[in-house]
Parts: structure tokens; sequence; C-alpha cells
């Protein structure tokens, strides 16, 4: 029997979590704009609603290298201490007013340092401006935890440097590592040291693996750089086969999935960087077939003109999702955070599971 959609109503109200969201992939255009304007710097163009389209790579031929073009521009005014408060400050209340209740937002500090301000500085700027957000938030009657994940540029050579200062700003906010770029010649390898650093304080990695990039990419987040979680993890499908009607699953989609290893799957810029063709054809619904544990993230929020609620709805027009559907991603997304054990199970018990059986 056919399942209606779920509303975006109804997914709004949901209580959500979002394990995978860059921060300069999802800076207000407008705040783009006027910070552009304040510091002299060229756009595209002057309006808001022509740059908002423009940031969006959606056209037919897009791919990895077309949209990563908008983040020279979001870096470009994330230089200084006030505009990286201010962007920070509005991705915690964004994603509040989605309905989220919480959320790990990742960014790259090498990536602002032009202005001349140190690293440490960085970290607390962005700190501060989700403290900021949070309270906004809890002033219009949103309640949200926003932790974040220092990120190292694999194709750079200061991931042992981020990887300390992630360890270092861990009680303030930072909750963990993750390496991002390129994959195709930039393997997790290159950065063992920084993967090893990690593992010895007792702390929490997450690795972009499986994205524009196969099967050894993933393999080697797993099996040498000890992966918490894959940050897509989409070409996991390469290992899955379709034998007479049935799924053979290989050995290293085996391990993934018996090991629970959380894949953050993000359907939309999947497409946009041409790792999908389509939400309709992206493996996330096999994938939860087969029950790995899948979550569902947004990646970056300008680039693909999305909101995790819109990627659930998207979704639940695509594969025939339920409100039962969701709540189990939802779940899952909390389960596999990278918050206290305690605190996980009290926000399941406390926020999530009472908010979906209160809209069942």
């Amino acid at each position: 029997m056919a399942t209606t959609p779920l509303s975006l109503d109804v997914i709004k109200r949901a209580p959500k979590v979002l394990l995978h969201d860059h921060l300069d992939g999802g800076v207000r255009p407008a705040t783009i704009l006027e910070i552009a304007k304040e510091i002299g710097y060229p756009l595209p163009t002057d309006d808001v609603a022509v740059l908002t389209k423009w940031f969006i790579a959606d056209a037919p031929g897009s791919d990895l290298v077309r949209y990563l073009e908008g983040f020279a521009h979001t870096t470009a005014v994330m230089q200084t201490r006030a505009h990286l408060v201010r962007v920070a400050a509005e991705c915690a209340l964004d994603l509040a007013r989605d309905g989220i209740v919480y959320a790990e937002i990742r960014f790259a500090p090498e990536l602002h340092t032009s202005q001349g301000l140190s690293l440490d500085e960085i970290v607390k700027a962005v700190l501060d401006g989700f403290n900021e957000g949070v309270s906004q938030a809890k002033s219009e009657g949103h309640t949200i935890i926003v932790r974040t994940l220092l990120s190292a540029i694999r194709s750079a050579q200061n991931s042992v440097q981020i990887a300390e200062l992630a360890v270092k700003w861990r009680d303030a906010g930072v909750c963990g590592f993750d390496i991002a770029g390129p994959e195709d010649g930039f393997p997790p390898t290159e950065h063992i040291d920084a993967f090893h650093l990690i593992q010895r304080e007792n702390f929490h990695v997450t690795i972009h693996a499986g994205e524009a990039f196969g099967l050894p990419s993933l393999w080697e987040a797993v099996q040498f750089c000890n992966a918490e979680r894959l940050g897509h993890g989409v070409r996991i499908v390469d290992d899955i086969k379709k034998v007479e009607g049935n799924f053979e699953v290989g050995r290293l989609a085996s391990y993934i999935r018996d090991c629970r290893i959380p894949l953050e799957l993000c359907p939309t810029s999947n497409v946009h960087t041409g790792a999908a063709k389509s939400i309709a054809e992206h493996p996330i619904e096999l994938l939860k077939q087969l029950k790995f544990r899948v979550t569902l993230n947004t990646d970056n929020r300008l680039m693909s003109g999305i909101s995790l609620s819109s990627e659930f709805e998207a979704c639940s027009a695509a594969f025939g999702w339920t409100l039962k559907d969701m709540e189990w991603l939802t779940l899952n997304a909390a389960k596999s955070a990278f918050y206290e054990f305690d605190k996980r199970l009290e926000m399941i018990n406390s926020v999530i599971k009472p908010g979906y059986a209160a809209l069942h």
C-alpha cells in the first residue's frame, strides 16, 4: 500500500540530529553580501536572490569542482573574529529554527587566517558564535546543542597541528577531528600521525571518505585511521552487488555494517557533486534496507540550497519514508554523535523519543 510522503510541517516539528554540515557551506547569502560590501570583496553579483541561485551547483554537468567554487567566497567573508562569530551564531539559529536539537558543525581553522587571526582565536570565535546562536534560539523557544569538529585539509600538511588544536579545545565544545578536501591522490594514511595523536588522546575521529573516490579510501579510513564515522561513505555501494535478485555485501561493507560504523550520507550534495545521478537513484535507501548505520545530513546547505527538513522531505517523496523511518534515522544519528554516552541517552529519552511520540 502506497504511503503519503511526510509533509514539511511535520518534518520541521520533528526533532532532528545533524552530524555532517560545514560552517562555510551554510552561510546566509545576505550575510555574505553584507560582509563583502563591508570589506570590499567582489562577488559574482550584488543581488541576494541571484547570489543565492549562483551558489547552488545544480546545473546539468555540475561536479565537485563547480560545487567547490563557492567556498572561495564564503571563506573570504569569514576572516575576522566579528565575522566568524556572526556566521556561527546565524548557523546555530538557522538549525534550531529547522527543528534540529543536536548538531556537529565542522570547519577548517586553517582557512580563516588571512587577516592574522591565530588558530586558537579562530576556534574561540566560532565557539563563541555558536553559544550566542544557541542563546538566541532559546529566546525564540528552540533548544539546540551545537558542537564542532575541526577539519584538516587533506591536500595540506597541517593535520597534526589541527589534531592538537582539536584536543586542546575539547572541553570547550570541540567534539572531534576530521579531514576534508580532495580524496583522489590524498589518501587518509598521509595523515596517519594526526589520527594516531587523536587515538592516543582518547578523542573522536570522522573522516571524509567514499564520496568522490571509491573503496580504497573507505578501507584506509577504517582500517588504518580507525574512523569512528565515515563522512559521506556513499561509494560503499561498490562493495554491494545484486545477484539473482539478492544483494551480496562484500567483506569491507560487511565489516563496516557489522561494526555499526555510521555513514554520514548527504544525498542532495552527492547529486550536485556527481556522486549520484538523482535522489531517487541515491543508495541511501538500499543502505537503509540493508540496515547499515545510516544517517541523513546536509553537507553544505548554501551550495545545495537545502535544509535538513527539506532533505527529509525529498527522501520521503523519493522512497516513501514515514515518520517511523525518520525517527529511526534520527536515533541512528543521536547514537552516533560524539557526545558523552549519558548525555546522548538523556537526549534520546527526554527529547527525541517524546518528540516523535507526540507526532505519532
